[in-house]
């Protein structure tokens, strides 16, 4: 069975970095030492470093996209072993915006029990462009004309096969595939297909500094996890039956009463 190409983030080699130390020091340095505690095979979507709340509902899990904010997405591995992620949003890959299957695709390599914070699409081995919630029209995907799956983000999870890996010793000197060469150009949308910014999507935000290293590594050809998340403004949610309609201020007013009770006191007066 063949290598596989991945990257991974200039945290990962923080991390490595804090693993030699502490061995060097004489404490620990199985990777199990250095877990977080409360890890989990997971993704999670941050705005503002705040994850968004997940709801189970009609056999899929859901989360309310934001318009206009960024968000970064947290990748987290619940082994002692290291994993790939192929990570997709409105599925292009995170990498190069390719859409392969998840064992073609470029992956995201997490150390053993580590979390990491992808913050947006990687467009060179330096640079990333925030993910941000916006409307189908305005999404990468419709630029790319890639709009089928649009709403959804997914990570594949693959672990290492034991006793084989390396760090590419020429990465600094290769241009990174797909996206670091220059996005791919876009392509002409399906005739009659009508796309909706009523329904959530994702966009390319404000560039950010993210550092990626290549690794090559032989994967179990088999996913330990799968993780899908279906995203929709609020709306749309209320509309599946996944959140409950907020009130009105005119309902919220009719419910209002003359006497609730006795005068609360404060409490150091």
């Amino acid at each position: 069975m063949g290598t596989q190409t991945a990257f991974r983030t200039t945290w990962t080699r923080a991390a490595a970095a804090l693993a030699a130390l502490l061995a060097a020091a004489g404490a620990p340095a199985q990777a199990s030492a250095l877990r977080p505690p409360g890890i989990r095979f997971g993704v999670d979507v941050l705005v503002d470093g705040v994850p968004r709340p997940q709801y189970p509902a009609r056999g899929t899990v859901y989360l309310e996209a934001l318009r206009g904010r960024e968000y970064t997405i947290r990748l987290s591995n619940a082994l002692p072993v290291r994993v790939a992620v192929a990570l997709s949003v409105d599925g292009l890959n995170t990498i190069d915006a390719e859409t392969s299957s998840a064992w073609n695709a470029a992956k995201w390599v997490l150390e053993p029990y580590e979390t990491v914070e992808i913050p947006g699409w990687q467009v060179s081995g330096e640079a990333a462009r925030r993910f941000v919630f916006t409307g189908e029209r305005s999404s990468y995907g419709a630029w790319l004309g890639q709009t089928e799956n649009l709403g959804v983000i997914e990570a594949v999870f693959f672990r290492e096969r034991r006793g084989w890996g390396g760090i590419d010793p020429l990465m600094e000197r290769r241009p990174t595939p797909g996206a670091a060469q220059g996005a791919p150009a876009p392509q002409a949308a399906e005739a009659g297909e009508a796309l909706d910014d009523a329904y959530a999507a994702t966009g390319m935000g404000d560039r950010q500094e993210h550092r990626v290293q290549r690794v090559h590594l032989r994967l179990e050809r088999e996913p330990v996890a799968v993780v899908r998340l279906r995203y929709e403004f609020r709306s749309q949610l209320e509309r599946l039956g996944v959140l409950l309609p907020r009130r009105s201020p005119l309902e919220r007013r009719e419910g209002a009463r003359g006497f609730p009770g006795y005068c609360p006191e404060p409490p150091h007066w």
